[in-house]
């Protein structure tokens, strides 16, 4: 069968084709629904058209996203010793606040360091069940709501560097969460939360370095998924520990694959894994 093209990707409309990779995190494009993409290299996954499908998945085996060993991951897709090496797994990609090469001085490659933090970044509100704090590279608008499951979001401020963005949501943590609470998130429908009133609340407690980087008024960014009926409770699914798995998909919803019954899959957590899934 000959393959169609959508949002440049080369796209195989095939039953029950059998796919075999390395699992990374969904590509999305921000269509309404969302749309899903799970990319294996040489084959994609259309994931919205895999919806009322019965899944079978396979564990083969773990395959770092770094050195390519087999070897037990320990975050994010790669091993221990990559982890502890590699620039993007460090500590200041989950405390921005930690960046320095805003000061020309290196945590672990000053040239990586720079090309990431040296950029506008975003501290936005994202409502994910309950609003949250973050902070995102400009380029990963929308993406980064849309992986958190967000269903609204607002920008609170725009800087020229990680690290200021990283001073205004520590800051701001101490009056809200940074974090997403999974089975809120994902059980629940998405009601608003009232995000430019929260905005408004918060901005006292910004530091005066950033305080010139407040964005305007704005309406909240608004994302619907391909969940019809969330999911009253859920059971993660970890694939290794299964060894296999089958399941009829009911939607998507962030990084997560719904299953009838409650079972969830959250891709984003088992990037590294070498997976042979049909649908």
């Amino acid at each position: 069968m000959a393959p169609r093209q959508i949002q440049g990707i080369t796209l195989y409309q095939i039953k029950r084709m059998i796919y075999q990779g390395v699992i990374t995190k969904m590509h999305s494009v921000p269509t309404a629904p969302v749309t899903y993409y799970l990319d294996f290299g040489g084959a994609v996954i259309h994931v919205n058209e895999c919806a009322g499908k019965t899944i079978q998945m396979e564990f083969i085996r773990y395959q770092c996203l770094s050195c390519g060993a087999d070897k037990k991951l320990f975050r994010g897709g790669y091993c221990y010793d990559c982890f502890h090496s590699l620039p993007q797994a460090a500590d200041w990609v989950i405390h921005p606040e930690l960046s320095r090469a805003h000061l020309g001085i290196e945590d672990r490659d000053l040239e990586y360091e720079r090309e990431a933090q040296l950029q506008p970044h975003y501290v936005y509100l994202a409502n994910t069940g309950k609003p949250k704090v973050g902070v995102t590279r400009h380029s990963q608008i929308p993406t980064r709501w849309i992986d958190q499951g967000a269903h609204e979001a607002l920008i609170i401020l725009e800087t020229p560097n990680r690290y200021l963005a990283g001073i205004a949501e520590k800051a701001l943590k101490e009056h809200i969460s940074d974090k997403t609470n999974r089975n809120l998130m994902l059980t629940t429908r998405g009601t608003p939360g009232g995000l430019p009133g929260l905005k408004k609340q918060l901005l006292p407690y910004l530091p005066a370095e950033v305080k010139d980087y407040v964005t305007g008024d704005q309406t909240p960014y608004t994302i619907t998924y391909p969940l019809p009926d969330p999911p009253s409770k859920i059971k993660a699914l970890k694939i290794d520990e299964a060894g296999t798995f089958e399941g009829k998909l009911a939607g998507i919803k962030g990084q997560y694959w719904i299953f009838y019954h409650g079972t969830v899959w959250n891709v984003r957590s088992h990037e590294g894994f070498v997976l042979r899934i049909k649908c």
